[in-house]
């Protein structure tokens, strides 16, 4: 993904942000009301102090003097009030901005075909939905508006000083070209060394959820060691891109406190020297053409209002210019245009189960089939067994039919219409897959079996696990159906999991029963509860196996063997052994001695 880097700001993309304020749109005016009054409110502190010197201190002015202290406390408590709303406003604007954008991204990236997800690492998309969209609140936080204000806030004061004093603000203002020279040259670094920032995070995130995902794989062929090494080369270039970044902070610091000093010199030098030559205290007081020590004094906190936005200008620009990098980021993963076309119209009633596959072929990558020409027809309550080798074809045929991926050529029908024709959240809730590598989440066995289907009772899914045999299990773990799963089921057996997705499928009641590798990784006892749920979830229900394990399938109504993509044999088990030296009789010699015991 290319990133925005070569202009500070991109309306395009600013516009599209904004899109996403529109619902905020009366605190976002306030917010920015606030920094203008903020800004405005600034300039009041330097008068007063002036006017304080001039006409209260220098002429002995008790009452004024008091009254001007008041203002100024005043001035400070109604000041600091603002300050407090408007930092407030805009943070809350920001954090309700991102938290519209994850809910619209997270819908999106749910939305997309499984084919993106394929050549997509989980730890960009992580990255995208957390990091990414920290740093678009951060627009509003710390970027736009506040910008805004500073710049409002310099360009008040500058205006202010020639309007009280053009020949000192012009002294005192010699450095600054070179400091906005400086803030420049430093706002262009620092965005190169975010840029590298966020690429990082980025592929430490990608790292860390590939391998923290794969934990059990690098414990078991003992790779600890050389993960580490990797790890560490992916954290040192994270650091590496930090410390260029703090780097160039440490050199642009130190030149901005040179500049200031140099500002303050020539203002007290110049200041002093004008003021001294006026050889009358009357002449000063009167202003008759000098300069007055309130005048000084004003400069002097002028200065110090001049510099503290600066200072802050070239981290507000970076900062700005990362949110829109990050806005760029998430608006591409919102741009892609991989989700599944869903243009179906039937969306009621309850499928039979009638599937037909006319001709289809598919592929991954759109180059290399990975199924052709493929054809068959099961009737509804039919049991159609799919096996083959690993590669065969056999698990793309049910994403199909789940339509993850749509196919090349030909034609699949549910009921006599096109797959397409179907709404494809009611067609998936017609079907219920159970794969062998059962996906649990966080979340108690109850929840992971009904999905947090509010209409699914608790009294059903008591009745569907003990149907699948798996209530007793489930009554001995603490708590019982309210037993907190780990992640991905990692406090369960494989067993364990495979019936409570078992479960799952018989509580969703579907017309069509998908099983890939439902019984590989389950042992022998396991496997006779499983088979006994099978029977019963198979009963007028269609049904497609996919099995390693033969002596599963030999009941269905009919075998289909793919080799490469293609159909090489067809008919029942029987039928199937007769053929010689056939596919699926070398698969059943493979699983079975001699004496026809499987091993």
């Amino acid at each position: 993904m290319s990133d925005v880097t070569g202009k500070a700001l991109d309306w395009k993309l600013l516009k599209r942000v904004m899109h996403y304020v529109k619902p905020y749109n009366s605190t976002f005016v306030i917010s920015a009301f606030l920094t203008v009054f903020l800004a405005a409110g600034a300039l009041l502190q330097p008068i007063l102090i002036q006017h304080t010197l001039d006409n209260d201190i220098l002429n002995d002015n008790y009452d004024g003097l008091v009254f001007m202290v008041v203002l100024m406390i005043t001035q400070l408590i109604v000041l600091t009030i603002a300050q407090y709303y408007q930092t407030y406003l805009t943070n809350a604007l920001g954090q309700s901005v991102i938290r519209d954008l994850r809910i619209d991204i997270f819908n999106h990236i749910t939305s997309l075909r499984l084919k993106y997800f394929d050549r997509t690492p989980i730890g960009m998309l992580i990255t995208r939905t957390v990091s990414d969209l920290e740093t678009i609140a951060d627009i509003f936080s710390e970027g736009l508006i506040s910008i805004m204000g500073d710049m409002l806030l310099v360009f008040a004061v500058i205006g202010f000083m020639l309007y009280e004093d053009w020949k000192l603000a012009l002294i005192t203002l010699i450095p600054m070209p070179f400091l906005f020279a400086s803030t420049y040259v430093f706002k262009e670094a620092i965005k190169s060394s975010f840029q590298e920032v966020r690429t990082q995070v980025a592929r430490l995130n990608t790292f860390l959820a590939e391998h923290i995902s794969g934990i059990s794989i690098i414990q078991l062929f003992a790779r600890e060691d050389q993960e580490m090494r990797k790890f560490k080369e992916v954290n040192l270039k994270y650091r590496d891109a930090n410390i260029r970044s703090n780097w160039y902070y440490s050199i642009f610091f130190p030149v901005v406190e040179v500049l200031f000093a140099v500002c303050m010199g020539l203002l007290v030098w110049y200041g002093c020297k004008r003021m001294l030559s006026d050889s009358q205290l009357a002449a000063i007081s009167a202003r008759s053409g000098g300069i007055t020590p309130g005048v000084i004094t004003s400069f002097i906190v002028l200065l110090n209002m001049l510099f503290r936005p600066i200072r802050q200008l070239a981290d507000k620009f970076n900062t700005l210019q990362m949110g829109m990098v990050g806005a760029d980021r998430i608006f591409k993963v919102l741009d892609t245009d991989e989700v599944a076309i869903d243009t179906g119209q039937i969306n009621t009633g309850r499928l039979h189960g009638d599937i037909e596959f006319s001709k289809v072929w598919f592929a991954y990558n759109d180059e290399n089939w990975v199924l052709k020409d493929i054809n068959f027809h099961i009737k509804p309550g039919e049991t159609l067994a799919l096996v083959g080798a690993t590669g065969a074809g056999k698990s793309s045929t049910i994403n199909i039919l789940n339509r993850f991926y749509e196919i090349g050529a030909g034609n699949v029908k549910v009921d006599g219409h096109d797959l397409r024709d179907y709404q494809v959240e009611f067609l998936r809730s017609q079907i219920a897959t159970v794969i062998q590598d059962v996906f649990l989440f966080t979340d108690t066995i109850a929840n992971n079996i009904s999905l947090n289907n509010q209409s699914i009772t608790r009294e059903q899914i008591i009745a569907a696990a003990k149907d699948v045999g798996a209530h007793e299990f489930i009554e001995r773990l603490p708590g019982g159906y309210d037993y907190n799963v780990m992640e991905r089921g990692s406090t369960l057996s494989a067993g364990q999991s495979q019936l409570i997705s078992f479960i799952r499928a018989l509580v969703y009641n579907p017309a069509i029963l998908v099983l890939d590798e439902a019984t590989s990784s389950v042992d022998t006892e396991t496997e006779m509860l499983i088979q006994n749920a099978i029977n019963k979830l198979m009963q007028g229900r269609t049904a497609i196996v996919i099995a390693h394990r033969l002596s599963t399938i030999q009941n269905a109504d009919r075998i289909i063997v793919l080799d490469h993509g293609e159909i090489m044999e067809s008919g029942t088990h029987q039928e199937l052994l007769k053929i010689e030296n056939g596919h699926y009789r070398k698969l059943y010699d493979l699983q079975f001695n001699s004496a026809g015991i499987a091993r």
